[in-house]
Formats: C-alpha cells, sequence, structure tokens
C-alpha cells in the first residue's frame, strides 16, 4: 500500500517535471527566434556600428 502510494508520487512529480521541462524548452525556442528576428532588424546596419560602444556609464 505504502509502495504504491510512493509509486502514484514518483509518477505525478515526473509528469509535473516533463511539463516544466516542455514550457522551458518553448521558452528558449522563442528567445531564439526573438534574437534571429533582432539580428535580422541589424542586418542594415552600415559597417562599424557599435564597434565602440562605452558600457562603463
Amino acid at each position: 500500500m505504502v509502495a504504491a502510494q510512493a509509486s502514484d508520487t514518483q509518477n505525478s512529480l515526473a509528469a509535473i517535471m516533463l511539463k516544466m521541462n516542455a514550457s522551458s524548452a518553448k521558452a528558449m525556442s522563442d528567445l531564439v527566434e526573438q534574437a534571429s528576428k533582432n539580428l535580422q532588424s541589424l542586418s542594415n546596419v552600415a559597417p562599424g556600428v557599435g564597434q565602440n560602444l562605452n558600457v562603463s556609464a
């Protein structure tokens, strides 16, 4: 009886972890897609733009 309850708990936790992994993978996929779109929008910028960017302020 206790072993069956432990098994049910393990299965529930495994299902939760699978859902979390799927959600994380989708978020990462969306991030990569947006980064790609941002890079495409910068493709028409003149050469040398941003090379001397000062981020110390």
